[in-house]
């Protein structure tokens, strides 16, 4: 979670705003919002967003100017590469984690032997990928094929779909969904 308390601190000073000035607009206790300011205190949504309507900005505003300022680099080793899977059946690397405006999910996938990603399930977006390494049966609605080593996939995301390693080894797939849904 990026340390909210600078920026904060920065719109209030910039809007020539006190603390206890703060407060009285915001109904947030001037204690709260000096912890707050000194990344002393992380917010509840309802806090935070009480302050930000105080300062004249939403939610959505503030975030979107914190990730626009903070550096980054459009290069990610694979120690940077995020799990949001689980390694030990299915893993999901992501890549690109602090990419400001974020409009791709760019994943390597990990299949272990035997691992199935369950109940098809489906979500508003679009995705593709190719398998790189073993064999992983695809499930799209009701049509189903196995794809091996150079084989690609591209469909609607809102049509249900599954995974399934068939291979006798570990499968790995290289995919992008986008918009970002998960």
């Amino acid at each position: 979670m990026p340390k909210i308390g600078a920026r904060l601190l920065e719109l209030r000073r910039r809007r020539g705003l006190s603390v206890r000035e703060l407060a009285l607009r915001s109904g947030i206790s001037h204690s709260s919002i000096s912890l707050i300011e000194r990344d002393r205190m992380s917010p509840s949504v309802d806090t935070l967003s009480a302050i930000l309507d105080a300062l004249g900005t939403t939610l959505t505003g503030f975030f979107a100017e914190m990730n626009a300022a903070a550096p980054y680099s459009p290069f990610y080793p694979a120690s940077e590469w995020v799990e949001i899977g689980k390694a030990q059946t299915i893993s999901y690397r992501m890549l690109g984690v602090n990419q400001p405006n974020r409009q791709i999910l760019m994943l390597h996938e990990t299949y272990a032997v035997g691992a199935d990603s369950g109940v098809p399930y489906s979500h508003s977006a679009q995705e593709a990928g190719m398998v790189v390494r073993g064999a992983v049966e695809v499930t799209v609605g009701d049509q189903s094929k196995v794809l091996g080593e150079g084989d690609g996939y591209y469909f609607d995301s809102r049509v249900p779909h599954r995974f399934r390693n068939v291979s006798g080894g570990t499968s790995t797939i290289i995919s992008a969904v986008t918009p970002p849904t998960y």
